[in-house]
């Protein structure tokens, strides 16, 4: 196909775009637009336009690996102020240090177990926010890509939310146990957070409590905890009845903010039906009505071009006017006799309006849009990147020079003379093949 024949119409640069933005290959978008025209021959562009566009409209960047020099940053810091550290005070051959630099990576969880993180604190990249950004954005991403991916991601992450409201309303996941404290959970916590509390439900079973010391209300316990056929895990867990407040040497409820199962068996075996407020938090509560549930964000409307965000309207409501339409031939005929008409009437209002200016004042005003631009080009320092020429270099330019200008003359001294020599040879064929008529004895035409 001739690159003159080859165009994307506006339809399909604004699905390349939005597919681009939702991080769907180039190729698969090819592909996509081959499967809804029925095959490559009935496409008017192949997919080296798509990736074209894709490259000179929407990245117009370089790809650059911006967010994996930016984690680069931060490790090469810790371990330059780590070396400043040990240097600066003698302690380089510190045996005790050096083995606590190769346990670097468990510092953070020892440090801060006591503290409440919310489960979001996690040593595994699989269960980290890694493995959530992972479905938008690379390390190859660049920056630009990164911002607009970083929408898309905010976006997704509402829509989930929203979906997860829903479940939490309307659904009910049954309980493992016939705990009436799981029961209690159940009504309150939402379906993730109740999923996590149903685990420690269950493992509740591989525990077996042991009642160590009790004065005054207050007992301590030794629960071990099977991990393997031979191998339990001791734990102590102690227990105020008047308060009304159980805690675990795990520390799993001032970490993550819920009970483990080990506080679970000892509750269990002083037989107490509910737990205190204090254990259930109002964080994970599906009856709190959170301030920003309502409030409308960037996401739910795009920043478009008038055009695009015109064309998005009429492409939306041409869909269901096309299916209502295609039920029968009677409607389709309908749709093709009002289709006819429109066009029309539109291309004798565009001949009406031709000459006039075709932008609009909506189209004109763009202060209020803000878009995210290449940062302004400046004049580097140093020399120019062409050399100022020598004294020499000038002469031969010149010389060079000449001898072109002299062969084209030449040249067309040379054509001129060609059409002048075979234009004189049309003129001798003309008279060579004109005939005389020689006039017969008895014709007097001549006077003679």
């Amino acid at each position: 196909m001739l690159k003159q024949h080859r165009e994307l119409s506006m339809s399909i640069r604004r699905t390349i775009e939005n597919n681009e933005e939702a991080g769907i290959r180039p190729s698969k978008t090819y592909q996509s637009f081959v499967a809804a025209a029925g095959g490559h021959r009935e496409l008017n562009f192949i997919e080296k336009d798509v990736r074209n566009y894709i490259t000179r409209e929407v990245r117009n960047v370089s790809e650059q690996e911006d967010a994996k020099e930016f984690g680069k940053y931060f490790k090469d810091s810790f371990d330059r102020n780590w070396n400043d550290f040990l240097l600066n005070f003698g302690l380089v051959d510190n045996k005790w240090l050096s083995d606590l630099y190769e346990d670097r990576h468990i510092w953070v969880p020892i440090y801060l177990d006591h503290h409440i993180w919310a489960g979001m604190r996690s040593t595994q990249r699989s269960e980290s926010m890694h493995s959530f950004f992972n479905k938008f954005i690379t390390r190859n991403s660049s920056l630009i890509q990164f911002v607009k991916q970083y929408d898309n991601c905010l976006g997704s992450r509402e829509q989930a939310k929203r979906e997860s409201d829903v479940a939490d309303f309307h659904t009910v996941i049954p309980c493992a146990t016939k705990s009436s404290i799981e029961a209690q959970f159940q009504d309150v916590y939402t379906h993730q957070k109740f999923r996590e509390v149903q685990a420690q439900f269950r493992g509740k079973v591989n525990c077996i409590t042991r009642l160590t010391n009790s004065t005054l209300g207050y007992s301590v316990y030794e629960v071990g905890e099977q991990v393997f056929s031979s191998i339990f895990n001791k734990f102590v867990v102690t227990y105020d009845s008047v308060a009304a407040e159980v805690k675990c040497q795990c520390l799993l409820f001032e970490s993550r903010g819920i009970l483990c199962r080990h506080a679970l068996s000892v509750l269990s075996f002083e037989r107490v039906s509910q737990v205190s407020p204090r254990y259930i938090l109002e964080r994970w509560s599906k009856k709190v009505k959170r301030r920003h549930t309502h409030i409308k964000s960037s996401h739910d409307e795009p920043l478009l071009e008038p055009r695009s965000k015109r064309f998005d309207q009429l492409v939306f409501r041409s869909q269901n006017i096309c299916e209502f339409a295609s039920e029968s031939e009677e409607l389709t005929a309908i749709m093709h006799r009002a289709y006819d008409n429109v066009m029309v009437e539109m291309k004798l209002l565009k001949a009406k309006r031709k000459g006039t200016s075709s932008l609009s004042h909506e189209d004109a005003n763009l202060e209020s849009v803000n878009e995210l631009q290449s940062p302004p080009r400046i004049r580097t320092r140093g020399r120019p990147k062409n050399r100022l020429g020598s004294k020499l270099d000038k002469e031969i330019a010149n010389v060079i020079k000449k001898k072109k200008t002299k062969a084209l003359n030449e040249l067309n001294l040379f054509d001129a003379a060609s059409v002048v020599h075979s234009n004189s040879s049309q003129y001798q064929a003309r008279v060579m093949n004109y005939q005389f008529r020689v006039p017969a004895a008895a014709d007097n035409s001549l006077g003679v």
